[in-house]
């Protein structure tokens, strides 16, 4: 079926550019978004978001956890490792 949407411009274009990203149709682009809004798209149970498990407590402080303190922590569980593995050698 036809009909006429008029969009911002900003926002047209924005959806044009990620049409053309993913190598797919404005057209098909505004098909799946639509139905994903009002419930029909039947691939969306692959995109659909993940709940994952939250551990410690809930009503507890929030920790404030930034990239770089993720990637240091990660660096030096990595240099334990290999010192851990040197010693049994």
């Amino acid at each position: 079926m036809r009909t006429t949407v008029e969009l911002p411009p900003a926002l047209f274009r924005r959806a044009k550019a990620r049409a053309a990203a993913r190598g797919e149709s404005l057209k098909a682009l505004l098909t799946r978004a639509v139905a994903a809004e009002v419930g029909q798209d039947r691939d969306a149970t692959a995109r659909r978001r993940v709940r994952l498990p939250l551990f410690g407590d809930p009503t507890g402080p929030q920790v404030d956890l930034a990239a770089a303190d993720l990637a240091r922590a990660l660096a030096e569980e990595d240099a334990a490792r290999v010192g851990r593995r040197r010693r049994r050698r």
